[in-house]
């Protein structure tokens, strides 16, 4: 499974999304410490965008990252391994949708492809979608078709 941007129009830039994730995994109301980012290019007029992880099927923040710590997840995605992190930032700079950052210990913070955000969004832009394996015409995506 992974989440997928499914109605950016319907994003309103409440951060529900957001805050949901930041409390489930991280304990706090810091919306830095949400593996969903949601932007705009400022002003009430600008548009949002959600910006989340696309669980590449050959990711390339996990090529990048010298300690394992970010591992391919069957199917699409990583699983990250917070002990093994040291804070490189390598991946940050090899995900080619920018859904990698790091929190206050310098710790990357990745989608976990829950679907927390999703249960929050009270305007369905967040969707799941099942990824059964590469034949999925959803499991084709690349993170190199992206950008």
């Amino acid at each position: 499974m992974r989440i997928k941007v499914a109605n950016q129009a319907r994003c309103i830039g409440c951060f529900s999304c957001m805050m949901a994730c930041a409390r489930t995994y991280y304990k706090t109301v810091s919306l830095k410490n949400s593996a969903i980012d949601i932007q705009t290019s400022g002003g009430i007029e600008s548009a949002y965008v959600a910006v989340v992880c696309h669980a590449c099927i050959e990711p390339p923040c996990a090529r990048v990252c010298p300690t394992d710590a970010l591992i391919k997840r069957k199917g699409g995605g990583v699983v990250f391994h917070e002990d093994l992190c040291t804070g490189c930032e390598q991946c940050i700079d090899a995900c080619l949708v920018g859904a990698i950052h790091m929190d206050v210990d310098r710790k990357a913070i990745v989608c976990k492809h829950c679907g927390i955000c999703i249960s929050f969004c009270p305007h369905d832009v967040l969707e799941m979608r099942k990824i059964d394996g590469m034949d999925d015409v959803n499991a084709k995506i690349s993170c190199d078709e992206v950008k």
